[in-house]
């Protein structure tokens, strides 16, 4: 086999092993959470899990495993009792659970952030025979028509709702809701049994690629302005206008003047402060490959590491932070 041949293989090999549920070794890796494949919160776990193995197993026996779940209310449940130890969060989620607001009736005192990680996109997609303005409120204007804002009890499904309801939008009423993962969603508007889907995630986003190669001059990416923006942050001010650049997917010729709030990567309080000191810091001295591995990672910036983030970091993490000049909130400084 030629060497660059050789080095491929070893590297899928590699990328299989870190994805895996069970390390080789006698010591179990720490569970990574993340959401549905069809969108971007597993491909960056996997990467995350890639990297930390790659850099802290030999010399710290440190290693990461990445799951799919069916996102950030399920990860809330999952690291909740123990099952998860990290995950990755819609920003929104990471503010509930700290607060118990919500979908999540009670605090979660065992919550700790890591770092603030890429915009979270909102995509609402609607058939162009249906929209009036490209706007969020073409969803007002619908009568009935089926739709999906995300699968059950999802974050997908729970930021929508945050969304919509802080808009004054009654979707409930105006809207037969259909409950899917982001994979069946893209195929659910492929084959014309929904009119609509709200998939959250860092553009390019496989499910919308999918939908639009297949689609998409009869499909639009809704709009949102600035007044939209400003009632989705009445009660949490986390989202911004984020631009979905022309040709980001398939017969897309045109900006979106879209709206983000950043995803959280996230670990429970007990998981020891060298751990979570030694992530951190491989986290952001890698960024580049992460960069390299999936493109919605080109959001994420070491200014912007504590930004958006709703919960208190963890020890390990403000350790890092400190040693690089870094000042850290009050809100967010470790009970």
């Amino acid at each position: 086999m030629q060497r660059p041949l050789r080095s491929l293989a070893c590297f899928v090999v590699f990328v299989i092993l870190a994805a895996c549920t069970e390390n080789l070794s006698t010591d179990r890796p720490y569970i990574l959470t993340t959401a549905t494949t069809g969108g971007t919160y597993y491909p960056v776990g996997v990467a995350l899990a890639t990297i930390t193995k790659a850099q802290l197993y030999e010399k710290h026996g440190i290693s990461l495993s990445a799951i799919s779940s069916a996102g950030s209310a399920e990860n809330i449940k999952l690291m909740r009792d123990n099952q998860a130890q990290f995950s990755i969060l819609q920003g929104i989620f990471a503010a509930w659970a700290w607060n118990g607001d919500g979908p999540i009736s009670k605090p979660q005192p065992w919550l700790r952030s890591i770092a603030a990680l890429w915009q979270n996109t909102d995509h609402f997609v609607l058939l162009t025979e249906l929209t009036v303005d490209g706007t969020i409120w073409d969803i007002d204007k619908l009568d009935g028509e089926r739709f999906v804002l995300g699968a059950r009890n999802s974050g997908a499904e729970k930021s929508g709702d945050h969304i919509l309801k802080s808009l004054g939008i009654d979707y409930e009423d105006k809207l037969d809701l259909a409950y899917m993962g982001y994979g069946a969603t893209a195929n659910a508007i492929q084959d014309g049994t929904i009119v609509g889907m709200n998939i959250p995630a860092g553009p390019p986003v496989t499910g919308i690629t999918r939908a639009f190669a297949m689609v998409g001059e009869d499909l639009t990416l809704l709009s949102f302005s600035d007044e939209d923006i400003e009632a989705i942050n009445a009660t949490y001010p986390l989202w911004s206008r984020y631009v979905i650049p022309a040709n980001t997917y398939p017969n897309q010729p045109e900006d979106i003047q879209g709206v983000a709030h950043p995803n959280i990567f996230a670990v429970r309080a007990d998981i020891p402060d060298e751990v979570v000191y030694l992530i951190t810091k491989t986290l952001w001295e890698n960024l580049a490959a992460l960069r390299e591995i999936h493109k919605a990672t080109r959001d994420v910036s070491f200014e912007t590491a504590l930004t958006g983030i709703g919960a208190p970091l963890h020890p390990g993490a403000a350790r890092y932070y400190r040693e690089q000049g870094i000042e850290i909130p009050a809100a967010l400084t470790p009970p």
